[in-house]
């Protein structure tokens, strides 16, 4: 199995995409090799600022954190993706434009944990043909909704409702919803993303199924209805997350316990939450969720 990298700079740095695609090889994407790092880290680029939110070693002891505290776990590896999304963005605090940066996740993924890449995502059922089960090159190098790192600090920053994390841990919690959502250019609009995260506290979304049919009955109806107009946000101050940036030179280590705070922005307003999630639930009323059918006619029966 991949183990964790021997030579670990003190920061992190930018991984360019074609340097990227070169240590993504076979054997690392089964488990088998390691990636070697100091070549490795010999062809990246250092990044444009120097920080304390750049340090790679709070980054490095979260994941081996998250891969201790998850070890020969019998729960779904959705409960580690919901323990470390809100951990990584509020260790990281970047902004979006600093997070919209390929290089850096690619960089996190080969650099500073292929090891936690592999034993997230290496598949556990083995391939029908016999071969050896691979991890998705995605995860090492890609979109910002496949990528391992990104797609759990973009989870965090569109789910997050101002400070408070808590929403990110169940949408974290149904895999299908986040793997869905994340590709949806409406949870840019918080109430809509909080809207659907209401749906799974209601228990009204148990299922993967479930939440695959919801997300495309809300990004269809998307094309009619302007949530953002009937359901309208906070305005959004960039003081706070500034302050909470500045602040990142003092901060200690995120809690390994309780939540995380992030900045103290102004929540997304209740009655427009309420309102979607309410509209939402009627949509996914009527929305074709594979399987449905059979259990309404066996409970019927």
């Amino acid at each position: 199995m991949t183990a964790r990298p021997e030579h670990l700079p003190e920061r992190l740095a930018l991984l360019a995409d074609m340097q990227a695609a070169t240590y993504i090889t076979e054997g690392l994407l089964t488990g088998r090799e390691d990636v070697p790092s100091i070549a490795l880290n010999k062809a990246t680029e250092e990044l444009p600022v120097d920080d304390a939110r750049f340090r790679l070693r709070p980054v490095r002891d979260l994941i081996d954190d998250v891969m201790y505290k998850f070890r020969d776990d019998e729960r779904p590896p959705t409960a580690a993706d919901a323990w470390l999304a809100p951990r990584l963005h509020a260790t990281l605090r970047l902004t979006r434009r600093e997070a919209a940066d390929a290089r850096l996740w690619s960089y996190l993924a080969l650099g500073a944990a292929p090891d936690y890449v592999v034993r997230r995502h290496l598949p556990t059922t083995p391939k029908k043909d016999g071969g050896a089960s691979s991890v998705a090159r995605v995860r090492f190098r890609g979109p910002h909704y496949t990528q391992a790192f990104a797609r759990l600090w973009w989870a965090a920053e569109l789910f997050r409702n101002g400070p408070d994390y808590s929403p990110v841990v169940v949408a974290c919690g149904n895999q299908d919803m986040l793997n869905t959502a994340l590709r949806m250019d409406v949870v840019d609009h918080r109430p809509t993303a909080l809207a659907l995260v209401r749906l799974i506290e209601r228990e009204v979304i148990r299922t993967g199924r479930e939440a695959n049919a919801l997300a495309s009955a809300v990004n269809a109806s998307a094309a009619t209805l302007m949530y953002d107009v009937v359901a309208q946000d906070s305005e959004r101050d960039a003081e706070p997350l500034r302050d909470w940036i500045a602040a990142a030179e003092g901060a200690s280590p995120v809690s390994r316990n309780a939540l995380p705070e992030g900045p103290e922005e102004e929540r997304a307003p209740e009655s427009s939450v309420a309102v979607l999630a309410d509209y939402f639930e009627g949509l996914f009323a009527d929305a074709p969720v594979r399987g449905r059918e059979v259990v309404e006619e066996l409970s019927a029966g």
